[in-house]
């Protein structure tokens, strides 16, 4: 198993966390140089707070490991594609490479509804690697809305 799936099945790990409190099960793993510097997982219902995504909790952690704002050569590890303010603070975070599991056709800024990583005038450029484990996290999601309905 590549190192890659490994973080990536930890992401999965966590998005079942949040699906057991009740939030929509996203999870996300920042990793620098092999280790794991930031997690997190959905939760803005528990947390009563709208910007509390999977993404922005791991970068959250993730700077208060590096006691540092930017996070260069980090990589992350998400369940599903960012929305356009988890996609910004990437950018401005500068991680490296953004690895997502599946599409997410409604809010995605990964390419699915913007794409917000192509703006000519931004400054960083994130690497985008979409498909890693898509089909276990598609199924997590789909089953979670299921039993919501």
């Amino acid at each position: 198993m590549s190192d890659n799936t490994r973080w990536m099945q930890r992401a999965l790990e966590l998005a079942r966390h949040a699906e057991a409190e009740g939030e929509v099960p996203v999870g996300a793993v920042i990793v620098l140089d092999g280790e794991i510097i930031g997690e997190g997982w959905n939760q803005p219902i528990s947390a009563q707070d709208s910007t509390a995504h999977a993404e922005i909790m791991a970068l959250r952690q993730a700077c208060q490991t590096m006691k540092n704002y930017r996070l260069p050569g980090a990589d992350i590890f998400v369940t599903l594609e960012p929305c356009i303010m988890c996609a910004g603070a990437l950018v401005h975070a500068r991680i490296q490479r953004l690895f997502y599991a599946t599409a997410e056709p409604k809010t995605g800024a990964a390419g699915s509804c913007v794409d917000v990583f192509s703006l000519p005038n931004l400054n960083h450029r994130v690497e985008l690697v979409p498909g890693l484990l898509a089909e276990e996290s598609s199924q997590l999601l789909r089953n979670f809305f299921r039993s919501r309905r």
